[in-house]
């Protein structure tokens, strides 16, 4: 006896999206905490996000927790295209508060 899987992808992404008009609070942790539980996740979102150009390789390693710079060498690995340099004034204020974010976090294990 086969068993017919139905999808429930639609409804569900259009229900989060008029939510998050109504209760951004609600469905922003929520994401935060699906994001931060699930690595296969965030990197495919990041990447995807990368690769739209909707965030730039900065911003993509301050979302994926890990120095741009072993961002690109992976990068360059899995055959993704880097961008170097920003496209627009917009994107270079981007990476300059990207870097500034990475500087003002202590390192890992280490307690202020």
């Amino acid at each position: 006896m086969a068993v017919k899987l139905v999808s429930t992808f639609p409804w569900e992404l259009e229900q989060l999206c008029k939510l998050s008009e109504h209760r951004p609070d609600l469905v922003n942790t929520t994401l935060q905490r699906l994001l931060s539980e699930d690595n296969e996740l965030r990197w495919a979102l990041v990447v995807g996000a990368y690769l739209d150009r909707q965030v730039n390789l900065g911003k993509a390693a301050e979302l994926l927790g890990i120095p741009a710079v072993e961002l690109r060498s992976r990068f360059l690995k899995l055959g993704i295209p880097l961008r170097m340099g920003p496209a627009d004034l917009a994107e270079a204020r981007a990476e300059v508060e990207a870097v500034r974010s990475w500087f003002q976090q202590p390192p890992q294990g280490v307690s202020q």
